[in-house]
C-alpha cells in the first residue's frame, strides 16, 4: 500500500516536459535560484563593501535565475554542439529575458532591482551591454558544464527525500515571499483579519 500511494505522488513529479522530467526541472530551478543568490550577493557585498542580500525575500533564493536556467537549458540545449550560435542565442534570450522581468516589476513594483544607469550602453537603466556580453558566457557554461552536473547532483538523492526537499523550499519561499509583498504593498495581516471578521460578522448578523 505504501509502494502504491508513494508512487501516486510520483505521479507528476515524473511527467516529461522536452525530454526531462518534472522532479529535475524543480529542482534544477531551485538550485540555480540558490546559486544565483549566491553568487550575486557575494559580488554586490563586495561592490558595496558590506553584505548585501540580493533576494526578494530574507531567504537565499532568486528565482529569476532559477528561470532563466531552466528556460534557458530547455530553449538552447539544441545548440549545444555549436558555442558562436550558443553564445549569440544566450546572450539575446537573456537580455530579452531580463528587459521583460525588469518592465514587470517596474509596472508592479514600481521600481527595478537593479540598475544599470551608470553602466555604458545602458537602455532605460534595465539592460546594459556588459551584462548581455556576460550572458553568453553564462549560456555556453551552463548548457556545455553546469547543467549535466546538476542533474547528477540532483541524482545522488534519493527521489522520495529530493522530492519532500523540493516542497518544503518552495513552501518556505512561497511564505517568504507573501510576507514581502504584503510588507511592499503595505498589507497589514491584522487589518486583514479584521476584515475578514467583519464580513463574517456581517452576514451572521443577516442570517441569524
Amino acid at each position: 500500500m505504501a509502494s502504491v500511494v508513494c508512487s501516486e505522488g510520483r505521479g507528476m513529479w515524473t511527467k516529461e516536459i522536452f525530454g526531462t522530467d518534472v522532479y529535475h526541472l524543480i529542482s534544477a530551478f531551485i538550485i540555480y535560484s540558490m546559486m544565483g543568490w549566491l553568487v550575486e550577493s557575494i559580488y554586490m557585498s563586495w561592490c558595496n563593501r558590506r553584505l548585501t542580500n540580493r533576494g526578494f525575500g530574507r531567504g537565499p533564493f532568486c528565482p529569476i535565475y532559477g528561470f532563466g536556467g531552466v528556460l534557458g537549458y530547455l530553449i538552447l540545449h539544441p545548440l549545444s554542439s555549436n558555442p558562436v550560435a550558443l553564445y549569440l542565442a544566450g546572450a539575446f534570450l537573456a537580455t530579452l529575458f531580463e528587459y521583460i522581468v525588469g518592465r514587470l516589476m517596474l509596472k508592479v513594483f514600481g521600481e527595478v532591482w537593479w540598475d544599470y544607469n551608470e553602466k555604458p550602453c545602458n537602455f532605460q537603466g534595465i539592460i546594459c551591454l556588459e551584462s548581455t556580453i556576460a550572458w553568453g558566457f553564462y549560456a555556453i557554461i551552463i548548457i556545455t558544464f553546469l547543467h549535466s552536473r546538476i542533474l547528477g547532483l540532483v541524482d545522488r538523492c534519493d527521489m522520495v527525500w529530493g522530492i519532500r526537499a523540493c516542497k518544503l523550499i518552495l513552501f518556505l519561499v512561497t511564505i517568504d515571499y507573501i510576507a514581502k509583498l504584503m510588507n511592499v504593498f503595505n498589507i497589514s495581516l491584522k487589518e486583514q483579519k479584521d476584515r475578514i471578521a467583519d464580513v463574517y460578522h456581517s452576514i451572521r448578523a443577516r442570517w441569524y
